[in-house]
């Protein structure tokens, strides 16, 4: 089955986390349609591509290279398609073969491995094929249970960290149910590989009690969202992908209250860092609140429903040649020199580096490259990424006091 036609469970994996802190969303998301972008149809395809490779790496006799180079032409000649998909599954497969090599012995490998995890999130144990979700790739020896997780995204706000992630748990749980019998397994490890984000991979080992005390907390949970119990609790990360998240009315209220309740005039004339670092907080939802509220009112205006006050209404266009050389011939044969109707430029270092391949680009012009710092940009103390300051240090002052006699 190809990637895209692949269902999900109610509690679906993938969703895991939304359900577990906002377990009323399960049902309210039931009601609604699914939908995609063309991001997701692109990681769509970087996945087969990456399925078919490491495909090719462990079932070699049952996938050789003939197989694989015409699953490739076949990719090859979807629209999405990107030369650089080859790069970032190979970062992808150098990873399962380092993951593999620290087993003391060849590992058990499956590829794209539809997982049963129904025991922790259906009522019924009968029913617990319900429960499923497909691991990208798994690795099994020596007692030890290692889940790998591929993701496209390129967006840095997008990086996924693989401690306590509730999607790799599930996986995780489900490949242990799956293969207790056959393997005494007492570790769990999970990755994460983000090829397409400089710092993009990330491990977490816990022992075997570890993940089924995880898996106990998700059977409480997934009892409070099979019934619609518990509260509505929305955050950035819980509705980030719920497709609820534009007509919540939870999510409405949190923002609107956010944004409008409090009397400023009891309050001093400035806030404090403390308070500063609470709305930050607490705000985080509530610029995309906004964004994804048009977006739901501009398609039921497209679909001629009535949102009292906003209409739908063209845009600023934009102009195109209908026959660009015939357009120059024109321009030419009144006396405009060619020369004025093109520009020539370099690319830039990015677009050199996709052209030639990040291998030759490293081995011919690396060295001609510096590593410029960016942007300073705002970031919760969680992520991963070292402090800036600009505040000079006693030892930085110093020197300078040394190079200026």
């Amino acid at each position: 089955m190809g990637h895209a036609e692949r269902q999900h469970s109610f509690l679906s994996a993938s969703g895991a986390y939304r359900w577990t802190h906002c377990t009323p969303s399960a049902g309210l998301e039931a009601e609604l349609p699914d939908t995609t972008s063309e991001s997701a149809k692109e990681g769509t395809l970087a996945h087969e591509l990456a399925e078919a490779r490491v495909r090719n790496y462990f079932l070699i006799g049952d996938f050789n290279k003939r197989k694989l180079n015409v699953a490739i032409k076949k990719m090859k000649e979807n629209e999405l398609w990107q030369d650089e998909m080859m790069e970032h599954t190979d970062t992808y497969l150098d990873y399962i073969r380092a993951a593999a090599l620290k087993f003391e012995h060849t590992p058990v490998g499956a590829v794209e491995k539809r997982v049963y995890f129904g025991k922790y999130t259906c009522a019924d144990p009968e029913d617990a094929e319900e429960g499923y979700g497909t691991a990208d790739c798994v690795l099994i020896g020596g007692g030890v249970i290692h889940i790998i997780d591929l993701k496209y995204g390129k967006s840095p706000n997008g990086r996924v960290e693989a401690e306590n992630n509730l999607q790799l748990i599930l996986y995780a749980l489900g490949t242990y149910e799956a293969y207790k019998i056959l393997y005494p397994i007492h570790t769990v490890r999970m990755s994460i590989v983000q090829p397409r984000l400089t710092d993009g991979v990330s491990m977490w080992e816990i022992p075997l009690p570890q993940l089924l005390e995880a898996g106990e907390w998700i059977k409480e949970r997934a009892e409070l969202a099979r019934s619609g119990a518990g509260e509505f609790a929305p955050s950035d990360k819980a509705c980030q992908f719920c497709r609820a998240k534009a007509t919540c009315q939870a999510r409405a209220q949190r923002n609107i209250s956010l944004a409008f309740s409090g009397d400023a005039g009891k309050l001093p004339p400035l806030i404090t860092n403390a308070q500063m670092a609470e709305y930050l907080r607490q705000g985080a939802d509530l610029v995309k609140w906004y964004e994804d509220l048009k977006d739901a009112a501009l398609k039921e205006c497209l679909a001629g429903n009535e949102v009292p006050g906003w209409k739908a209404v063209e845009g600023r266009g934009s102009r195109n040649w209908t026959d660009m050389d015939q357009a120059f011939e024109v321009l030419k044969a009144s006396g405009i020199d060619e020369a004025l109707l093109w520009e020539r430029k370099p690319l830039t270092l990015a677009q050199v580096e996709k052209t030639v391949g990040k291998k030759l680009f490293s081995e011919t012009v690396g060295g001609f490259v510096e590593k410029l710092p960016g942007k300073p940009a705002l970031a919760e103390e969680s992520d991963k990424r070292p402090a800036v300051t600009n505040r000079v240090t006693a030892a930085e002052a110093f020197q300078e006091g040394k190079d200026d006699e």
